[in-house]
Parts: C-alpha cells; structure tokens; sequence
C-alpha cells in the first residue's frame, strides 16, 4: 500500500473541510490516453487507491502500462475503543488524501479503449467518491 517513507510531523490534521471548489493541477491526461477523473470531492484512503489499481491491474491481466496520479500524505489516528477523553491524539490508523472535483486519479495506456473503459470501471467501484472516464482528443 501506498504510505509516505518519512514525514516531517507524524500527525496532522485531516482537511475534511477542503472539499470544495475545484481542482487547479493534475486535472488533465498527462501520460495515459484514458483516466479516471472524479466528479464529487472526497477522501480517498491508501486501501481504496490499491484496491482499484488491483481490479485494473488484473483486468487487463498484466497489459498496457497504469498510472496512479494521487498520493496519500496525510496520516489519520484514531484512538482505541472505549478510552477516556484526554491523554493526546490516537495512533496513525492509515494514510489518506483529499480530491477535489476534477483530479484525475488513474490514466492508462497501451490498450484498446474498450479494455481500458472497463478497467477504469472495474476501479471505479473500489472509490468512495464519483467519477468519469476521460479520453484523449485526438
């Protein structure tokens, strides 16, 4: 699973307020010829990013090349069940990220369209958040 190798705080603050507006950067195709975009903002957790490159990944059984376009940075604790109120911030529960409508979060190349449209579809079940499919214009 995807996990930062080192931080400079070991944790911080979620963003779950940061779900508005749209996306400025990472919003357009950039190595694939069709991505998965989203539509609805959200997080998205490290398991639900390795468990849609997974269902692509075995879609296409191990052809054309895949890009994952998102990193999850941010660290979310929790604190164990039924301890009293106090006594710092949890432990590191997983890592995940905020999207902002129009990130693009998977591009693929290297197959024909109707491959890739069902493989991006297959991903798109794994994610807590809406998307599209997008095609370069050629």
């Amino acid at each position: 699973m995807l996990e930062p190798k080192k931080s400079t705080y070991r944790k911080s603050h979620r963003h779950r307020g940061w779900f508005g507006g749209k996306a400025s950067r990472g919003t357009r195709l950039a190595f694939g010829s069709v991505g998965l975009k989203v539509v609805s903002g959200g997080e998205v957790t490290a398991r639900q990013i390795e468990a849609a490159r997974r269902a692509m990944t075995r879609s296409v059984e191990r052809g054309g090349k895949i890009w994952i376009r998102v990193f999850p940075h941010t660290p979310v604790t929790k604190k164990a069940a039924e301890v009293p109120m106090g006594s710092g911030k949890g432990s590191i529960e997983y890592h995940s990220l905020v999207v902002r409508p129009g990130t693009m979060l998977f591009e693929m190349d290297g197959l024909s369209e109707d491959a890739a449209r069902s493989a991006l579809k297959l991903a798109a079940y794994k994610l807590p958040v809406r998307t599209k499919i997008i095609t370069r214009v050629l």
